[in-house]
């Protein structure tokens, strides 16, 4: 089963939300990972915008947080320890998520970890750095800050692992560690990280706390940004990480099954604002087809329901938008390579000698990182 999210594109465009899209579609494409919200497939209509992800039941970190969940440090071990495979992963594929927080790490229903939302994730083309403000204030790390306020030298990858040491510190103790709200001005914001110093629980190991405060490093250069900087931490030493790529080690904290993982009322509040329900969407688009396309020279047509930038706009964002169907895809990867390629070409030749007309049926098995 899958979850489809649907975006109006007339909204997208009022609220200048297509580059945004655009690029997210066009990096999760490109990414499919065992603690990723993978898009399976992406398509469009005349009104919306459609993404077909992974389902995953077991809402995200946030809401378990608000639900007053007190989440073991064996637990917060495994999240990390997952979270790091799914960063350097990014990280291997040139991209900067820019927005990890526990609003966009989603639960599966064994209580495994995946990231979701890239609408403010870049990628990175080989020494380059990042420069704009984007993601979360609360969750941003200094140098990003520092690039607004005074230029600096911009930032890299680092960034999403102090965000992931703040995911951490917050799991652990229910509570940030800098007191920086959406609000804050990005340069106070900047003196609050210098000057506040971090306070740890009593009732962690100290390999722990070690590692949290190393990934709350001020300096992005002393702060571990790899997959093997985290691996090297006392902390983890004893972790079986091919056991965690495979999802073979248990979670501690499993969510309900029989019980909704989100807030209903939040829920119930974006189906009322939907005011274009899908359910009514055959029934509109035959009746704006009706009422479409009056004439205007040459075989050139307005719609007579748009403002002419309007359907400018929207006439851009339906060309730009691109398709995806990754079984497809994956097919295409099976059937071209040179195993598949000899195989067939072997059952081809015993074919002809029997006189068996039978079609070769080629199968996919797991789901394989791209590379």
């Amino acid at each position: 089963m899958y979850a489809m999210k649907y975006m109006n594109k007339q909204k997208c465009i009022e609220r200048d939300e297509v580059r945004n899209v655009l690029r997210e579609l066009q990096v999760m494409q490109r990414l499919e990972h065992p603690f990723l919200v993978n898009l399976w497939f992406s398509f469009q209509d005349e009104e919306d915008l459609f993404m077909v992800v992974d389902l995953l039941l077991g809402g995200d970190l946030r809401f378990h947080l608000q639900q007053n969940v007190r989440f073991k440090e064996q637990t917060i071990q495994l999240y990390i320890c997952e979270l790091a495979l799914a960063l350097d992963y990014l990280q291997r594929s040139h991209i900067i998520h820019r927005d990890i927080k526990p609003d966009n790490i989603l639960l599966d229903e064994h209580g495994h970890v995946h990231i979701t939302d890239f609408n403010v994730a870049t990628v990175l083309k080989d020494s380059e750095t990042a420069s704009s403000m984007a993601g979360t204030k609360p969750y941003m790390a200094p140098e990003v800050f520092r690039s607004f306020v005074d230029g600096g030298v911009g930032y890299s990858y680092a960034v999403d692992w102090w965000a992931l040491g703040v995911t951490a510190y917050e799991l652990l103790h229910g509570s940030r560690p800098f007191e920086i709200r959406s609000s804050t001005a990005a340069a106070e914001a900047l003196h609050i990280i210098h000057r506040q110093h971090l306070r740890f629980s009593s009732v962690c190991s100290r390999a722990t706390l070690d590692l949290i405060r190393s990934l709350l490093s001020r300096d992005p250069s002393s702060r571990p940004s790899r997959l093997s900087d985290v691996q090297a931490s006392p902390y983890l030493t004893d972790v079986d990480w091919d056991a965690v790529l495979q999802k073979s080690v248990p979670p501690g904290f499993v969510p309900h099954k029989g019980r909704l993982n989100c807030d209903p009322t939040f829920e119930l509040e974006e189906m009322i604002l939907e005011s274009r329900p899908l359910h009514k969407k055959k029934k509109r688009l035959a009746k704006s087809r009706d009422k479409r396309s009056t004439p205007l020279v040459d075989d050139v047509y307005l719609s007579v329901s748009q403002p002419m930038h309007m359907q400018s706009s929207l006439d851009s964002l339906t060309e730009d938008f691109i398709a995806f169907n990754r079984e497809k895809m994956k097919q295409r990867l099976v059937s071209d390579s040179p195993d598949v390629q000899l195989m067939t070409a072997a059952n081809k030749h015993h074919d002809g000698q029997n006189n068996n007309n039978n079609n070769i049926i080629l199968t996919t098995g797991s789901s394989s990182e791209l590379h």
